[in-house]
C-alpha cells in the first residue's frame, strides 16, 4: 500500500508526527484514499484518507451527524462507498462492533447461545475453542452471564459480551462504534484496561468512533477530527486543542 499525507483544511498534520508514526515499524493494516459516502441525494462524509496501524489506537472524534458511524459501516462493508479506494494489508480480518445492538429483547436467548450464534459453531464452556487468540472469558468479565438472558443484562454487560463476540473472531483490526455507551464508571474503567491489553499485548490495531472525550484523549495514539472531511488529524495533544474543539462543538468538552 503506498503512503499518503493526512490533511485538512488548516493545513498538514505535523510532518515530524507523520514521519514518527509511519516509521514507527507497526505493521500497516488499513488506508482511505478520498472515499465518500451518503445516503439518497445525502453525503455524509467525503474526501476522507485516513491509516490505522497495527498496535495502534486511532480514534474519530467530531460533532453529531460528522459522518463517524457511517465512516465505520463503509469500511466494515456494510455501506457501498461513492468514490475513492480503501487499501487492507492482504489477508486482513476485521470485527465490527455497533454502537447499539437491535434485538428483541423477549427472546429467550442466553449469553451462550447468543455467542454460538455469532461464532457460527457451537460455543464450548468454560473456555473459547482451543487455538483462539482472543481475552479469556474471565478477563472480559462475561464467563458469570453465559447463562443469564441476553435481554436481561445491563448496558455494561451486553457490551461486554458484545466485544467478546468480536474478538473471537480472531481480528486483527477492531472497529468500535461508541464502545462505552450505557457502560457505567466502573465498567469504563475496565475498558479502558481492555482497550490496552488488546492493543500492547495482543497487537490489535483500533479504530474507535467516541464522543467520550476523556477516553479518546488517554487511550488515542491518533486522532482524526471528522466533520464530513477531515479537519486535522494527529496525537490527541495536538488535535484536541480547545480552540478547535470550541469551533466543532459549540463549547468545551475539556480532554482532561
Amino acid at each position: 500500500m503506498g503512503q499518503e499525507d493526512a490533511r485538512g483544511p488548516e493545513g498538514e498534520s505535523d510532518r515530524a508526527d507523520i514521519s514518527a508514526r509511519r516509521a514507527s515499524g507497526r505493521p500497516l493494516l488499513l488506508r482511505t484514499a478520498g472515499i465518500a459516502a451518503g445516503y439518497g441525494e445525502e453525503t455524509a462524509f467525503e474526501e476522507v484518507s485516513l491509516e490505522v496501524y497495527g498496535r495502534e489506537v486511532v480514534s474519530l472524534i467530531g460533532p453529531n451527524g460528522a459522518g463517524k458511524t457511517t465512516l465505520l459501516r463503509c469500511l466494515a462493508g456494510i455501506l457501498p462507498l461513492r468514490q475513492g479506494r480503501v487499501e487492507k494489508a492482504p489477508g486482513l480480518r476485521m470485527s465490527y462492533l455497533p454502537q447499539r445492538l437491535v434485538f428483541d429483547r423477549l427472546l429467550p436467548v442466553t449469553v451462550a447461545e447468543f455467542l454460538s450464534l455469532r461464532l457460527g459453531r457451537p460455543f464450548f464452556r468454560p473456555a473459547w475453542p482451543e487455538g483462539e487468540r482472543v481475552e479469556s472469558l474471565d478477563e472480559l468479565g462475561v464467563t458469570s452471564l453465559l447463562d443469564r438472558r441476553l435481554g436481561e443484562l445491563s448496558g455494561g454487560e451486553l457490551q461486554r459480551v458484545l466485544v467478546a463476540a468480536a474478538l473471537a473472531k480472531r481480528p486483527q483490526l477492531l472497529l468500535l462504534d461508541e464502545p462505552a455507551t450505557g457502560v457505567d464508571l466502573l465498567g469504563a474503567a475496565a475498558f479502558d484496561a481492555l482497550l490496552h491489553r488488546l492493543r500492547d499485548r495482543d497487537g490489535l490495531g483500533i479504530l474507535m468512533v467516541s464522543h467520550d472525550l476523556h477516553l479518546v484523549h488517554h487511550i488515542s495514539d491518533w486522532v482524526y477530527f471528522l466533520n464530513r472531511r477531515i479537519l486535522a488529524s494527529g496525537p490527541p495533544k495536538e488535535v484536541m486543542r480547545e480552540e478547535r474543539l470550541a469551533a466543532a462543538y459549540q463549547r468545551f468538552p475539556h480532554p482532561g
